[in-house]
Formats: structure tokens, C-alpha cells, sequence
């Protein structure tokens, strides 16, 4: 996966976009400006924008391409953020740490999903939020369509609502959906697709 993400960014056009994803723009803006984590960042269009807007931010990512194109973004922008090339396996920071964990089209195996939501909501704090979007299960359905969706092509790395309800079951639900939206977001997040959107509040930590 790592060759596949080096490849998909090494282009000087920016995959996604530079636009923050509309749901993260529209979630971040209810909470204020603190300390936010986002993994699989990608070219770092979320991360500057948290940062633009007051956050001290913190992203990973398995791929050096992704990582260069989002600092060099940062740059022009004028922020800063703490972009560090790692794993989900291999990523650490302090324990309930951050306020707001960002989950925006970061898509694990099945079976390794569950452990990877449960270890970094360890870094999240009480009262802190996760803002997700994710492609459902139904997302083949759009993706065999227009080959310009992009998106994981394994079943078994898409998601429902009953996975979301069961690795957040510590959180207070202040959003949780699937529905067929349209999203614009640079070259391969074009078109109609079902997403799962998930806005919660951590009430209590895993026990």
C-alpha cells in the first residue's frame, strides 16, 4: 500500500484537491480551536485547514510523497503541522491527548479495524470528538460506474453503520448517517457515492 500512495502522489497536481473535505469543514467548525490528530492524511488538505483555522495539528501517514506535498501545501499556506510518516501500528502519542480525532476516508482491513479505531481513540480525551466519512459498503455499487470515484475496490475494507456504532460505542452519537452524496474533491473523489458520516463526543473511555 505504501507504493501504491507514493505512486498516487507523486504527481505535482494534488489527488484530492487542496479544499478540505465538506463534512470535516462543516464538523470542525462547531468545536473550538484546540489540538486535533488525523491519520492516512493523505497531501494534507484537512490538516492546513485545521491549522489555518486556529488548530494545533497533528497528521500521519505511510507515504513520503503524501507527506512532502503536504508540508509544501503548509508553506503556502503560511501554517504549521506536525506531519509524521508512520503506521497505525507504529504511531504513538500521549494518552487522551488530543480533542478531536479526524477519520476522512481512511479506510483499514476488516480485520484489523476494530483495533485500530479502539488504539487511537486511546489518544482522544474525554468530552474530545472523532469527525468520520467513509465510503459504505454500497460503495461498489457507484465506484463500477465511474472509474473517477476512487475508493477501495475490497468490500471487506468499506463500512456500515453497525461497525462505526460497535468501534465508537464510547461515544455519544451526535451524527450518524449513510446517505448518497456528491463529492467534488480533486481528481479520483468525483461523482455520486454512499458514505457513512459519523460526529461523536467521547463520554468514557474503553474499559
Amino acid at each position: 500500500m505504501e507504493n501504491f500512495w507514493n505512486e498516487r502522489y507523486a504527481d505535482s497536481e494534488y489527488a484530492y484537491g487542496i479544499k478540505p473535505n465538506e463534512y470535516f469543514e462543516e464538523q470542525l467548525k462547531k468545536i473550538n480551536p484546540a489540538k486535533i490528530l488525523l491519520p492516512a492524511e493523505g497531501e494534507g488538505r484537512n490538516a492546513v485547514f485545521a491549522s489555518k483555522n486556529g488548530w494545533e495539528t497533528f497528521a500521519f501517514d505511510i507515504s513520503i510523497e503524501g507527506k512532502n506535498k503536504a508540508e509544501n501545501l503548509a508553506s503556502k499556506e503560511k501554517v504549521l503541522i506536525d506531519y509524521r510518516i508512520n503506521s497505525i501500528e507504529n504511531c504513538e502519542y500521549p494518552r487522551e491527548s488530543f480533542d478531536v480525532l479526524a477519520l476522512i476516508f481512511a479506510h483499514f482491513p476488516q480485520e484489523n479495524r476494530n483495533l485500530y479505531h479502539r488504539k487511537l481513540d486511546e489518544f482522544v480525551k474525554i468530552g474530545g470528538y472523532v469527525i468520520l466519512e467513509a465510503f459504505t459498503k454500497n460503495h461498489l455499487e457507484y465506484s463500477g460506474k465511474n472509474k473517477n470515484l476512487g475508493g477501495p475496490k475490497d468490500l471487506k475494507m468499506l463500512y456500515d453503520l453497525g461497525e462505526i456504532k460497535n468501534d465508537f460505542s464510547n461515544y455519544e452519537i451526535l451524527e450518524l448517517s449513510e446517505s448518497v452524496v456528491e463529492i467534488n474533491e480533486g481528481t479520483f473523489h468525483n461523482g455520486q457515492s454512499s458514505v457513512i458520516r459519523f460526529f461523536g463526543k467521547k463520554i468514557k473511555n474503553i474499559e
